[in-house]
């Protein structure tokens, strides 16, 4: 019950600059579980804004009343990778001892920040549910640590896909919880559930 909502959030998207994404932004309003109003949107172009600086908007809502003030940094992300199995990160033992080195006990309080990281194989999944008529499904999976979320290919007309890649993310919470969902490709509707699995970082 608000026109002049302050979220105050902070949300972290890998970038890739060999691509041309904008970022596409949307305000909606929520009456109640089944009932949702586009209140307006707004597309950044990522590519027109400075790096490794604070950049303050003010973004008005196209076609629509009202704008939105938004604190945006590009900036160079370490750590965070997408990898095929067979050049996996960490894979070299002197790669390896030095990161041993970096998050040895008494390099704790050297840089607060940097916590550590999570390296994720993703290989494959097995009889999974068939969402399409033809008995098939076309599986990917989401893997989301925070507000970090990346994403393996689409298998398609697959109950047991492969994708045989590696995720590594920065962590920022040692309490954080690693979520790992299947998903089903349906085209330009959203994805259909397959099934998920929550691993606490704690627990690894």
């Amino acid at each position: 019950k608000s026109a002049n909502p302050q979220w105050r959030e902070q949300f972290d998207f890998h970038y890739f600059s060999d691509r041309k994404d904008m970022l596409d932004i949307e305000v909606w309003r929520k009456d109640n579980k089944k009932h949702r109003e586009l209140l307006g949107r707004y597309e950044v172009d990522i590519t027109a804004l400075p790096m490794k600086q604070t950049n303050c908007l003010e973004l008005p809502l196209e076609k629509q009343p009202g704008s939105l003030l938004m604190l945006i940094v590009v900036a160079p992300c370490s750590g965070v990778s997408i990898s095929d199995l067979c050049v996996c990160p960490l894979g070299d033992p002197s790669e390896r001892q030095q990161i041993s080195q970096r998050y040895c006990i008494k390099n704790s309080f050297r840089n607060m920040k940097d916590i550590g990281f999570l390296q994720v194989k993703v290989l494959k999944a097995v009889d999974l549910l068939a969402a399409d008529f033809a008995g098939k499904s076309d599986p990917f999976c989401v893997l989301e640590l925070g507000n970090d979320s990346l994403q393996t290919h689409t298998v398609y007309k697959n109950l047991n896909p492969e994708w045989n890649k590696v995720f590594t993310f920065p962590i920022k919470d040692i309490h954080d919880v690693l979520e790992v969902t299947v998903f089903d490709e349906d085209g330009d509707k959203p994805p259909d559930f397959l099934g998920k699995v929550a691993i606490p970082l704690l627990s690894v």
